[in-house]
């Protein structure tokens, strides 16, 4: 949109691009760190703000790294937009626009965020090879890719690092093509050694399948998931529970990140012997059936059919946990109009956050403890308003690092009334 520019970048933005100044405006430049000096050509212009395509790098930052992936970067593979950052620097990155929403968004002043925790195996961080699912598209000529940043176009992809080896190996094991395939979902159960392929498909007819690896295999159409070969779920382990986790439902893409989850949970719960735990979103169970020996009485909402299935089974024939199925925002409200006691709260909403009236409504028992997990540090702020409006105040917000290699962080924060 006109002749390159300079800039000196000063901050990173919560969709990851680093963000400069000129001509009195905010500029986004995607695939940069703040602290360098670029040269970038301006592709977007909007009265306050622009976004720029970065064109070079003259002072680089100290925590700029090679990208090890061939798909990794501008017009390419859109999976990750950090790889060009050290990991030390991801995560303290994560950690600021946590606390950089939480105040402009959140209208905390000083919020108290936490370092971030990052997961580590046997052999350290695990900045790559921690995903326990995936999701491919297919190219013209029905190769397994993921979609080019900004189109919809597919990329073929002969290896992913982020996957865990357990789904590299299905990945690089798959030869697929049929002509009403649209896509290929692949799921592991890192502890357990689960796994299941996930086809696709425009039509109902099921293809005839030879496999010689260690997976389940199911199809998914307009009228549901069937199974194809064995069962359309995997288990998986964490801390101690084992869980099923069917084709449709939503389970965290990171085992050791949801075992730090229920741990952060839990120690941020303190739950007591007497307590009722509400847990609003308990999708397969996860955090419900975690603290369900250290409390009285579970109680689960839930709207996923699959998820609900998996629930009830997860929690097999504990007499303390209940599950009520349906949206949050339909089923609180006569919940609470029965006079639901909650001592202790847990929600784990979509992206989109809670809102007002569910905030509202899980606040009103007046439980001693509200704990928000959150995959998107914008929604969490904005439910903290309506949190701080119902007499809670913010004791910790603690980032884990579930995503390395992109801007995502998931977020646990604890309120107290």
């Amino acid at each position: 949109m006109g002749k390159p520019i300079e800039l000196v970048l000063h901050g990173i933005a919560h969709g990851g691009e680093a963000v400069g100044r000129h001509a009195g405006k905010v500029v986004f430049v995607p695939y940069a760190i703040p602290g360098e000096r670029v040269r970038v050509e301006i592709v977007e212009e909007k009265a306050r703000w622009a976004r720029a395509r970065l064109l070079d790098v003259l002072a680089p930052s100290p925590d700029r790294v090679a990208p090890p992936c061939p798909y990794f970067g501008p017009e390419r593979c859109d999976g990750c937009q950090w790889q060009q950052i050290a990991y030390e620097r991801q995560a303290t990155l994560k950690a600021e626009i946590v606390a950089d929403q939480l105040r402009r968004l959140g209208r905390i002043a000083a919020p108290p965020v936490a370092d971030v925790v990052a997961l580590a195996d046997d052999e350290g961080v695990l900045a790559y090879g921690y995903r326990n699912q995936a999701q491919f598209a297919l190219t013209a000529d029905g190769k397994l890719g993921y979609r080019r940043a900004a189109s919809h176009d597919v990329i073929a992809v002969a290896r992913c690092l982020l996957l865990h080896p357990r789904l590299d190996e299905l990945h690089g094991a798959l030869d697929v093509a049929w002509p009403d395939l649209r896509g290929v979902g692949l799921r592991a159960g890192i502890n357990t050694g689960d796994a299941l392929v996930l086809f696709e498909a425009a039509g109902a007819e099921a293809p005839e399948l030879e496999i010689d690896l260690p997976a389940s295999c199911a199809l998914l159409t307009g009228r549901g998931v069937q199974p194809l070969i064995g069962d359309a779920w995997i288990e998986e382990a964490v801390a101690g529970q084992r869980y099923r986790v069917s084709a449709e439902s939503f389970f965290q893409v990171n085992t050791l990140g949801a075992e730090a989850l229920v741990e952060i949970v839990a120690a941020y719960a303190e739950p007591r012997p007497d307590d009722v735990l509400l847990d609003a979103y308990c999708g397969i169970g996860l955090f419900a059936l975690a603290l369900a020996d250290a409390v009285a009485e579970v109680i689960g909402i839930e709207s996923s059919p699959s998820a609900c299935e998996d629930f009830a089974c997860n929690a097999g024939d504990r007499p303390n946990v209940t599950l009520h199925e349906g949206a949050v925002d339909a089923v609180l409200p006569a919940l609470i109009g029965q006079g639901q006691r909650a001592d202790l709260v847990v929600l784990d909403p979509p992206r989109a956050g809670a809102g007002p009236e569910v905030i509202a409504g899980l606040a009103s028992p007046a439980p001693r403890k509200i704990i928000y997990v959150s995959c998107d540090p914008a929604t969490l702020a904005r439910d903290s308003v309506h949190l701080a409006a119902a007499g809670y105040h913010l004791i910790e917000a603690q980032p884990v690092d579930m995503f390395p290699q992109t801007y995502h962080v998931e977020t646990v924060a604890a309120w107290a009334r």
